[in-house]
């Protein structure tokens, strides 16, 4: 197995592309391989590594069907559901709390009201 071309952060040569470069053109990989790799130097924990993607290959994103949309909303709805209280927070809900501020502390709203 070829080991995949490694450039430097923002060296890529052009006609490459990250998912999230060819995201924002409306594009996506559409099957086909990786082609590169670049890598950004970081501490301790190695470098970070982004995969790189032809541009001429890549194929238009599927567009959104009604399905898929009322999906997504059903999903953001629920993230941002209170499982306590059953009120929509009108923010996504922290995992680390599983629940809204005004459940998690309780103490400290009532000493703000």
């Amino acid at each position: 197995m070829a080991s995949l071309p490694v450039y430097p952060w923002r060296l890529a040569p052009d006609g490459l592309a990250t998912r999230r470069q060819l995201r924002a053109k409306g594009l996506r990989p559409g099957g086909q391989d990786v082609v590169a790799q670049i890598e950004r130097p970081r501490s301790r924990r190695g470098p970070l590594v982004a995969y790189l993607y032809r541009e001429d290959a890549a194929k238009p994103v599927r567009p959104m069907t009604p399905a898929k949309q009322a999906a997504l909303d059903k999903a953001n709805t629920a993230r941002r559901t209170c499982p306590e209280c059953g009120r929509d927070a009108g923010y996504v809900i922290p995992v680390s709390l599983g629940m809204c501020v005004p459940c998690a502390y309780p103490d400290d709203q009532a000493a703000a009201a």
